[in-house]
């Protein structure tokens, strides 16, 4: 490439950022002004439903290998006794690495919810997910400060939310499509906007904490599949914190970061929609509309749709795993790129793969985390399984575009009869056909098992609930440890 090639690139990348735009100015207006009593009612109630499942994958991750070391790197690098160390019974330390270890242990299953959008342009499914940055800044946080009340911890928690859902629907699809991991990237702004939140900072400060949190912003897709992905959410959660406690201070930073050529979103995701930007901060809560998805399955949301599909049809023609001969999904490259593991051999790589997943549903008609495990992985029948099952472009499913999760199954049996069925686009778990609370619940519980015995688990489901009569929430803290 020419200099002159290299520069008109560039020109055309800045062309997609609308100039003088105060994205910068507008974010710290909204942390600084917003209150809880602004805070629509069903926004609230989702807002705790959100809490709730993301407690629970608190303490499924903290029975992570990956969450351990990291635990064991914070007690070993000492320091200020802010906030428990999860998995470590009584262990405190530095808030930052605190948050580190609990935004981790969050994404550790790949099990947290996901960002909507209704944008065509954008691909169904690869924004981010908006609650584990936020809960876990504001969790640590409020044990540092002590005695934060519900209220307060929930106005801190969905501002976070607010923010990182605006930046990750307003930003450019060129962010995801080039490689960035929006949970990494855009979730360091809602760790960064609930930590400001719980320590006040006001004018100048915040807008230079967001310019702070532009900088440490990371993660890239290559390392999905590894314990590195979940990595990135526990980078974000630590780096929001650090933003934050650093701004604090008066460290400084371009009060402008989020605007301009050089700008993040300029840089990370090749600009911004004009249009969207119209919406602001709060007018219209993304939590609400086009709002999350809580997911029943701990793996990556493309997948959820077809293993659902697979699940019907080996339950309604009541297809025993060695009745199969072959299964062949077809769907379009929005899915089968990013799910990109033909054989998992372990479970990161299995919340990556369809043939994992769906060997799970041929085996055990579920897959939650006991299947998402390294030993049901590893066993012999699904090693053998996952051979029966091959993934197809769809030239069809292609050109209908990526605005929903689409794909079909055609499972041939050994008797040389078929059966075939597409995947339900209102898929389990969005806002169109949401789980129940009940299901919610289930799912909460279910990560819980074998690590909390069971009125620990009632306990920390009714804490969640009433959130908002607590008057101070680091008791939340102390009920996620086993």
């Amino acid at each position: 490439m020419t200099l002159e090639d290299h520069v008109s690139v560039t020109r055309n990348v800045f062309a997609e950022m609308p100039e003088n735009t105060d994205i910068t100015a507008q974010a710290a207006a909204f942390v600084e002004q917003v209150k809880f009593a602004d805070i629509p009612d069903e926004a609230l109630k989702i807002g705790k439903r959100c809490l709730l499942d993301g407690l629970g994958l608190f303490v499924a991750g903290s029975e992570e290998h990956s969450v351990r070391m990291l635990a064991e790197d914070a007690a070993e690098a000492g320091g200020r006794e802010d906030a428990l160390l999860l998995g470590l019974e009584n262990q405190r330390g530095p808030v930052a690495l605190a948050a580190r270890v609990l935004g981790t242990a969050g994404h550790a299953h790949d099990w947290d919810d996901s960002q909507v959008s209704l944008d065509p342009s954008h691909i169904y499914g690869l924004l981010t997910h908006p609650t584990i940055p936020p809960l876990t800044a504001s969790l640590v946080m409020s044990q540092r400060l002590g005695a934060v009340s519900g209220e307060r911890f929930m106005e801190a928690f969905l501002t976070g939310f607010e923010v990182e859902c605006k930046i990750s629907e307003w930003m450019l699809p060129h962010h995801y499509m080039q490689g960035m991991h929006s949970s990494g990237t855009v979730g360091t702004f809602g760790a960064f906007a609930s930590a400001a939140k719980l320590l006040g900072l006001e004018g100048e400060r915040l807008r230079h904490g967001f310019g702070i949190a532009a900088s440490l912003a990371a993660g890239i897709r290559c390392n999905f599949g590894t314990m590195t992905k979940p990595l990135h959410v526990g980078r974000a959660s630590e780096n929001g914190v650090t933003a934050a406690l650093l701004a604090q201070r008066g460290f400084t930073a371009d009060p402008e970061a989020l605007d301009g050529p050089w700008g993040f979103m300029a840089v990370h995701g090749g600009g911004a929609s004009a249009d969207k930007l119209k919406q602001g901060f709060g007018k219209t809560w993304s939590i609400l509309d086009p709002g999350v998805s809580i997911k029943p399955y701990p793996c990556g949301v493309l997948t959820h749709p077809t293993i659902d599909l697979m699940l019907r049809l080996v339950s309604e023609a009541d297809i025993q795993p060695e009745d199969i001969d072959t299964v062949v999904v077809h769907a379009g490259s929005n899915i089968l790129n990013p799910i990109r593991y033909p054989i998992a051999a372990n479970h990161l790589q299995a919340k990556f793969s369809l043939p994992a997943a769906l060997a799970m549903i041929a085996l055990n008609r579920q897959a939650g985390k006991v299947e998402f495990s390294d030993e049901f992985v590893a066993s012999d029948a699904m090693q053998a399984m996952q051979h029966r099952v091959r993934t197809q472009l769809d030239p069809d499913i292609e050109a209908q575009g990526f605005d929903k999760m689409r794909s079909r199954i055609t499972i041939e049996l050994n008797n040389g009869e078929s059966v075939s069925g597409w995947a339900d686009e209102r898929y389990r778990g969005g806002p169109e056909n949401p789980l129940s609370d009940a299901e919610l619940e289930a799912k909460v519980r279910s990560c819980c098992a074998g690590v909390l015995a069971d009125d620990a688990q009632d306990a920390l489901i009714t804490a969640a609930w009433s959130i908002t009569d607590l008057s101070d929430v680091a008791s939340i803290a102390r009920q996620l440890q086993s």
